[in-house]
Order: C-alpha cells, then sequence, then structure tokens
C-alpha cells in the first residue's frame, strides 16, 4: 500500500513514523515546509518527499492540516487524486469540514472518509513527532451515506495497523456534540484557569492537579480558534453548562451550606466512578 501524508506536523509526523514502524508499507509525505520534510527524509519517516502530481497513484492520502487549510487543499486538489484514492483527514471537527468536501469528493469520484485520531501533544511539529503517540488511543470515523462502506473497512484496518487501541464509529454531528466536552470545553476551561492572578505565585505550591489543569492551555491559538467557531452552538451550549455548575459551588461555599457542597462532592465523584466503568 502507498500512504500519502499531507502536513508533517505533530500528527502527520507521528502517523508518517507510525507506520513506518508498524506496517511495511510506503509512506510519502508533502510539506510546504522544507525543513518538515527534510526532517522526516532525514528520519525515515517517510520514503520519499510526494508531489501534487504523484497523489493520484497513492491508496490512501492523509491530510493533516489544519480544518481551513484541510477544506482549501481538498478543494484545490480534488482532480489530482485517484479514482481509487481513499482520502481521508485528521480535523478536530467534522461537520465543518464535511460539508465542504464531502460531495465534492464524491462528484469527482474520490472517496473521502472524515477521521479523528484522538491523540496529540501540547507541542506542534514535526521535532515534537513520536512512533507512539497512537498507541492506547482511539481512532473515531464519521462516514456519511456519500462514504463506500470499504473504504471505511480499509481505513479501519489501516489505523488498527498503525497502532490505534479502539477504532470508533461515529457521525459527523454526535462527533463534534461529544467532541465539544471531552476536548474543547477542556482546553477552555485550562485557558481560563492560567488566568488567575495566583497564578504566578504557584511555585512551591503546585503538584499533580495544578499540572493535569493547565497542560493543555499551551495551544495553538490559530487552530483552537478555527476549531472553536467551527463548533460553536455544541461549544456554547458546553460552556453554560459548566458555568451552571461552577454557580452552585460557589453558592454552597459563599452561603456556607456544608450539606449542598457535600452533596455537589459527592456527586461529582459518582460520576468519574461511574465514567471510569465505561471507558
Amino acid at each position: 500500500m502507498k500512504i500519502g501524508i499531507v502536513g508533517l506536523g505533530l500528527i502527520g509526523g507521528s502517523l508518517a513514523k507510525s507506520i513506518k514502524k508498524n506496517t511495511s508499507y510506503s509512506c510519502f509525505g508533502y510539506d510546504i515546509d522544507r525543513a518538515a520534510v527534510a526532517g522526516a527524509l532525514a528520519q525515515e519517516a517517510i520514503d520519499s518527499e510526494l508531489s501534487l502530481e504523484d497523489m493520484g497513484s497513492c491508496d490512501v492520502i492523509i491530510v493533516c492540516l489544519h480544518p481551513q487549510q484541510t477544506i482549501d487543499f481538498i478543494s484545490d486538489n480534488v482532480s489530482q487524486f485517484g479514482a481509487e484514492t481513499i482520502v481521508i483527514d485528521t480535523c478536530g471537527v467534522k461537520r465543518a469540514i464535511i460539508d465542504k468536501v464531502d460531495s465534492l469528493c464524491h462528484e469527482n469520484g474520490v472517496s473521502f472518509v472524515g477521521c479523528h485520531p484522538m491523540a496529540g501533544r501540547e507541542f506542534s511539529g514535526f521535532a515534537y513527532s513520536v512512533d507512539n503517540l497512537f498507541e492506547k488511543a482511539s481512532f473515531i470515523m464519521t462516514p456519511t451515506e456519500l462514504t463506500p462502506m470499504g473504504a471505511v473497512s480499509k481505513i479501519s484496518s489501516l489505523a488498527k495497523e498503525i497502532g490505534f487501541a479502539r477504532i470508533v464509529i461515529s457521525n459527523p454531528d454526535e462527533h463534534d456534540r461529544v467532541i465539544a466536552f471531552t476536548s474543547q470545553l477542556a482546553h477552555i476551561v485550562s485557558s481560563a484557569y492560567v488566568k488567575s492572578p495566583s497564578l504566578l505565585k504557584q511555585s512551591g505550591f503546585s503538584a499533580g492537579s495544578f499540572k493535569d489543569l493547565t497542560r493543555v492551555a499551551k495551544l495553538n491559538e490559530d487552530m483552537w480558534t478555527t476549531l472553536f467557531l467551527m463548533n460553536d452552538k455544541p461549544l456554547v451550549d458546553e460552556i453554560d453548562h459548566i458555568i451552571d455548575r461552577l454557580t452552585e459551588y460557589r453558592d454552597s461555599i459563599s452561603s456556607a451550606d456544608a450539606d449542598k457542597l457535600r452533596s455537589l462532592l459527592k456527586d461529582g465523584r459518582e460520576l468519574k466512578e461511574l465514567s471510569n466503568n465505561t471507558i
């Protein structure tokens, strides 16, 4: 199998390294950043550089770009993909991507599968890519009525070979609703949390809980701004919900209502224990 990767950043670079580590497939890379291409070649993460003209010879093209760049790249190059090529993306939102490229690919005889590898780091760029980023991770696929089931089966098998532990089949709207809670809200909360005036006084007073809650505040603001705005309604709903819950905690503390506070904490603990049993 010939696999082409467009965008050799953290995700694209890690996919390339995982493919070379775990499979015997040929892997080719395309990136406008010459340093990323040179690094991928030097580390043997790719077999050679991929040109736009050669994309049609690939069995699978994995587009690992920011959301708007993904839309633009697929739209601009759909004629370069082969009739037998399966094109997938790796974006953290699905409806906004699929609405722009799904029909376009179908009309041009190209199989498109919306995908989301659930893994990342607080760093970006090929320099931080690793060959084990996806171990124990989930790989989400959001096929539509235009998606050939053969393409879904082929990409599912590829994800397992790369090292993903779990394949999740969803739909674009369900994906975006759930991801607003499991990923996007966490980044919002972390970013807001570090804006406390106490932040610069934390040295010597912080441990694991502080590190856990602040880790994802170190984000790429350009990419996440686009992701948040492309998923605005589900994310705003989640923000409203957590504001309501925080207000309950604040009010019970300010009124010294120990029974209410204890009940709120007990509810949170029990929900967390319940969620541990469903992961």
